[in-house]
């Protein structure tokens, strides 16, 4: 899957039309504040309330380093251009490892004693090494670097490339309707998709786990396979559950999905990480995740 740059007579004819659009860029800052103030409501009371308030600081950091260290680099817009910010072939900013290092720094002593010996290291590697553990998360090699590292890496990569993509031009669409698996912007996987209402009512847009752009997937389609025979969905609470998993048994993969008509607070990378208990549940039915969360990396061994 690809996008295309729309030429200016097609933007003013896109401009008039009432189609829903395919592609959806965010907002960084509507997004942080939403997803720190959503992690911190799902913690009340959540198992895991410690690990979700120290994602939602981290997201607070973001926020604070989008302000204080935006992004300098220019991308240059191509007419032509194909996934124009592919993980596989964009050739980063060394501004991505600055985001990283001021991410620590405002990470110091927020966390246990592990979190600190994980910031401690991080500070203490090299440009090249860094460098390295970023292309090795990038190409999804995940047993390649430890999931504690992983964390801070992806939330500065993010960071950076969320700011290149609110470079492309609104207008933007996608090309195509195949490769639905990956972001059509950067080619990283997606986290979770989100079945909006508003404007987009009943639409279901895949929510990419980098650059925090969406794009939309119909609703009757596997997101990883595009396949549609053999979908099925579950929840733990109930059928009104506002997050379910999106299974397949042709490529025995699945993918979450909020609702927002149920719950208008849900948040992809929020709601995903509190549900995961549904992760494991699905796991447990020999099914194997899609997506990605960046607060919740496979371990070493997987």
């Amino acid at each position: 899957m690809s996008i295309k740059i729309l030429p200016k007579d097609e933007i003013v004819q896109a401009a008039s039309s009432f189609h829903h659009p395919i592609l959806l860029f965010s907002n960084p800052k509507n997004l942080y504040q939403r997803r720190a103030e959503r992690l911190r409501s799902l913690a009340q009371n959540h198992p895991m309330a410690d690990y979700l308030n120290f994602a939602a600081n981290i997201v607070d950091c973001q926020l604070a380093l989008l302000n204080e260290q935006p992004v300098t680099q220019k991308i240059e817009i191509s007419t032509e251009t194909s996934v124009p910010l592919d993980i596989t072939k964009w050739q980063r900013d060394p501004q991505w490892r600055d985001l990283l290092r001021a991410l620590l720094n405002k990470m110091k002593n927020n966390g246990n004693e592990s979190v600190q010996a994980t910031i401690e290291n991080l500070e203490k590697a090299s440009d090249s090494e860094l460098e390295q553990l970023a292309d090795k998360l990038l190409a999804q090699q995940f047993s390649e670097v430890s999931s504690d590292k992983a964390l801070f890496i992806w939330a500065a990569l993010s960071l950076y490339w969320i700011q290149l993509a609110q470079q492309l031009p609104q207008n933007s669409k996608m090309e195509s309707g195949e490769h639905l698996h990956l972001c059509p912007v950067c080619s990283a996987p997606p986290t979770a998709s989100v079945v909006h209402f508003g404007s987009e009512q009943g639409l279901r847009y895949v929510h990419c786990s980098l650059c925090e752009s969406e794009w939309n997937v119909v609703r009757s389609k596997c997101t990883n396979c595009n396949h549609t025979g053999k979908l099925d969905y579950w929840s733990i609470d109930s059928e009104s559950a506002p997050v379910k998993a999106e299974s397949c048994g042709d490529c025995h993969s699945y993918l979450k999905m909020m609702y927002q008509e149920k719950d208008p607070y849900v948040e992809a990378i929020a709601d995903d990480l509190a549900s995961i208990y549904l992760d494991i549940e699905m796991e447990e039915k020999g099914l194997a995740r899609s997506g990605l969360n960046p607060f919740m990396f496979p371990n070493e061994e997987g």
